[in-house]
């Protein structure tokens, strides 16, 4: 009998594949620079045109978000679809259209929280990459206790009014809107907490860039001064937001876990910058065996790595949502993103104790700056131990001890 399924799927394999091959501008295949990574957003601007070109393209077919519904500008394809799509990207070795929170994390708790109205608001922006959205969740003293916050949000008749501060909010600096977390009840706590969207131009937003000792400054001080906030922007129910949150908190790790590893710590691979710098031997293996051995083992852990994101990305499909087990991909990522940086470090030797000036790559230079950043993949989107406390509690079903 013949395979229905399988020949529709052809079909747009092949349907895939040309418009791929028509519209990927060859340009992006070149090297580019930080600046024209592809955040979107109203005052995004590159020094490659293409990139807009090509996240325009992408957008219009909806094919940033690919499996969302196609009302809400979503390509509306189906998981084997988005499956082809996938790795017809990966054939031509695309650039990303777009790298957004929007759709990372907002769209999908929109998809399952949010009113039709602010579905059809918020959604097809997301998708065409208009608006750069951050996230306002921790706050000074409220960091591993997220539900301790203490941004107020109170209810003036017609509006919302909000005071408080943000802190580590990335690229809050550059961010049109934010998705932020407020207390809209102070006498309880995790009952008290709304979720709220707000654009980062209303009068008393006031985001400072926080400088890290890598040198870059991705994270910033964000301050709300008498924030007048429309009602219709509140998602979910008032004092409903802890919910929300935690759905958010899910998406949040698995998108770190499945795009933060593997690209930092230089351009370049690591075993190919090892036997540049440490030699080989006459059967072309690495001359420091120690070394060698540890490399061999950080790069099977990352395959098989790879192949649990992957995993769990198509159970999380299944089951409509990530589940808990994101936190060990959170866990897991953080800890092999730290050591590849440091195994990089290690195979540079002096060369990776560059910083500025002559005698250094670029890709040399970007090493020690990557290690130093990669130091924060532990505490960033949920601490390695509030991810085992986590994994203690809702995936191996252990007690706290009395």
């Amino acid at each position: 009998m013949a395979d229905f399924g399988a020949t529709e799927l052809d079909a747009f394999r092949a349907e895939t594949r040309t418009w791929l091959e028509a519209n990927y501008p060859s340009s992006l295949n070149e090297p580019m620079g930080e600046d024209d990574a592809p955040w979107g957003g109203r005052t995004a601007s590159y020094s490659n045109p293409d990139v807009k070109l090509w996240l325009d393209r992408m957008g219009a077919k909806g094919w940033t978000a690919p499996t969302w519904p196609k009302q809400y500008g979503g390509g509306g394809l189906t998981k084997e679809q988005a499956k082809v799509l996938e790795q017809e990207l990966r054939r031509i070795k695309a650039r990303p259209a777009l790298m957004s929170f929007g759709i990372w994390m907002l769209g999908p708790v929109l998809l399952e929280y949010a009113s039709e109205e602010q579905k059809q608001r918020f959604l097809p922006p997301i998708v065409r990459g208009e608006i750069r959205w951050c996230q306002g969740y921790s706050e000074p003293g409220s960091g591993s206790d997220l539900a301790s916050l203490q941004t107020r949000c109170e209810d003036k008749g017609d509006h919302y009014l909000i005071n408080g501060q943000k802190v580590w909010t990335s690229y809050a600096d550059h961010a049109d809107w934010i998705f932020c977390l407020v207390r809209t009840d102070t006498t309880k706590k995790h009952e008290g907490i709304s979720f709220i969207l707000f654009d980062m131009t209303s009068p008393g937003v006031e985001p400072r860039p926080i400088k890290l000792i890598s040198g870059s400054s991705p994270f910033c001080e964000t301050f709300f001064t008498d924030v007048k906030v429309p009602k219709d922007q509140l998602v979910g129910k008032l004092n409903g937001g802890w919910d929300i949150a935690k759905r958010l908190l899910q998406y949040e790790r698995q998108n770190i876990s499945a795009s933060g590893f593997g690209g930092t710590g230089g351009g370049f691979d690591l075993i190919d910058v090892a036997k540049e710098h440490v030699g080989v031997d006459d059967d072309g293996r690495l001359l420091d065996g120690d070394l060698r051995s540890r490399i061999a083992a950080h790069k099977m852990d990352a395959a098989a790595f790879m192949l649990t994101v992957r995993r769990a990305e198509m159970e999380a499909k299944a089951n409509a949502g990530p589940s808990a087990a994101t936190s060990i991909i959170k866990y897991a990522a953080a800890k092999m993103n730290q050591e590849r940086t440091e195994l990089m470090m290690e195979a540079l030797g002096l060369q990776g104790l560059g910083w500025e000036g002559p005698g250094f790559s670029g890709d040399e230079l970007g090493a020690p700056r990557a290690m130093l950043r990669a130091k924060a993949n532990s505490i960033e989107g949920g601490t390695s131990e509030i991810n085992l406390n986590v994994v203690a509690k809702r995936v191996l079903g252990l007690l706290d001890h009395q």
